[in-house]
């Protein structure tokens, strides 16, 4: 089977969720022996941390592009394949060649739900052109799916399949817990900290994490990952909880694994999610989680987080201090170990390369 990977995701993130399920998935295909694998390339994408990762060799690559920022919005280049051949695109990009099947993956609904103006137009258009042009849509979740027929009504059910993203195998239970002791950690020895993850846009709910913070003495928070903060944010810190945080823009999985394993627990207030990577890498690390009951999450989660219906920081404090309870806190992680079992990039890989089969055979 040929497939077309359109990478055009790498010049748009230097690191970002979509970045990772698009490397996690790239590198199983790139060893498939079953698969003539190729990509479109961008000269923007060896700015991202995840694309660094990849092993790409010269005769995987099919295309390069010009590092124009509005490449994503223009069509990918035409290439010189003449059998039928699967084009993904990591980013709503439809291939108009007669023997390209477009495979789309919908991975969220932010834009539609928390964006207003010209940029929620423009997404929402190539959104709607690539799946309706698309053969098959990929989603990360059944509340994704659902989204996307509230959004787009008359797409065909048959075309959708729901594939769960996986976790990786980085994320894991430590049970020496001293890795706190290196020089970039060792300011957090003998701090009870709360772990808050991910960028702080206004649907991740960060003003909420800070404000629960303000209600909880002698509890910090670790604010892992989302690039560098703005001295206005910072400013807001010092002013709410001063002394009380410490900021981490850019992390390896290591590190990341490393928070989570000394975490008290990971506070996740966000109001909107895809699918919510976070929780899953966090109980797999024995982390418990704290969430909102809203979009994914519950879905994700199951029962194996601690989630929250009314999303104000007196009831994120509230269930932060109910982890104090020894025998509660060992259950909820013993929970969330079970859960994380339920996800792997090798199953999320699997199931997307026999959705491609299903798709192709369907066409002859």
């Amino acid at each position: 089977m040929r497939v077309i990977y359109d990478n055009i995701i790498f010049s748009l993130q230097r690191a970002g969720g979509i970045s990772l399920v698009w490397y996690e998935l790239s590198r199983r295909l790139l060893i498939n022996k079953n698969i003539d694998f190729g990509v479109i390339e961008n000269e923007r994408a060896k700015n991202n941390i995840f694309r660094k990762l990849l092993n790409i060799r010269s005769e995987n690559i099919s295309a390069i592009e010009t590092g124009h920022v509005l490449k994503r919005y223009m069509p990918p280049p035409v290439l010189n394949i003449t059998v039928p051949f699967i084009f993904h695109s990591s980013y709503y990009r439809i291939s108009s060649q007669k023997n390209a099947i477009n495979i789309t993956t919908v991975h969220d609904f932010t834009y539609e739900h928390f964006v207003r103006g010209l940029p929620k137009y423009i997404n929402y258009l190539q959104k709607a052109i690539a799946i309706k042009k698309s053969k098959g849509i990929i989603c990360i979740s059944n509340s994704t799916k659902n989204d996307l027929l509230h959004f787009f009504p008359k797409t065909d059910i048959r075309k959708i399949r729901v594939i769960y993203n996986g976790v990786s195998n980085n994320f894991r239970y430590l049970d020496d817990k001293s890795h706190l002791q290196n020089e970039k950690f060792c300011k957090l020895k003998g701090c009870k900290y709360i772990l808050f993850v991910g960028n702080r846009k206004r649907y991740k709910n960060f003003r909420c994490a800070v404000e629960t913070l303000v209600l909880l003495d002698g509890y910090s928070i670790v604010i892992a990952g989302g690039g560098k903060m703005t001295s206005r944010e910072t400013k807001n810190l010092s002013k709410r909880i001063p002394g009380r945080f410490f900021i981490f823009p850019e992390l390896t999985d290591e590190d990341l694994n490393n928070l989570y394993n000394n975490a008290f627990c990971l506070l996740y207030p966000s109001l909107y999610e895809g699918f919510g990577l976070p929780v899953i890498e966090a109980m797999k690390a024995g982390c418990p989680v704290i969430a909102t009951s809203s979009s994914s999450i519950p879905e994700i989660a199951g029962d194996a987080a601690i989630l929250v219906d009314e999303i104000i920081p007196s009831e994120f404090a509230k269930r932060i201090l109910s982890l104090e309870q020894k025998e509660f806190r060992i259950n909820t992680i013993r929970k969330g170990f079970e859960r994380s079992k339920m996800f792997s990039w090798d199953k999320c890989a699997s199931e997307v390369i026999n959705f491609y089969d299903e798709v192709s055979n369907l066409l002859i």
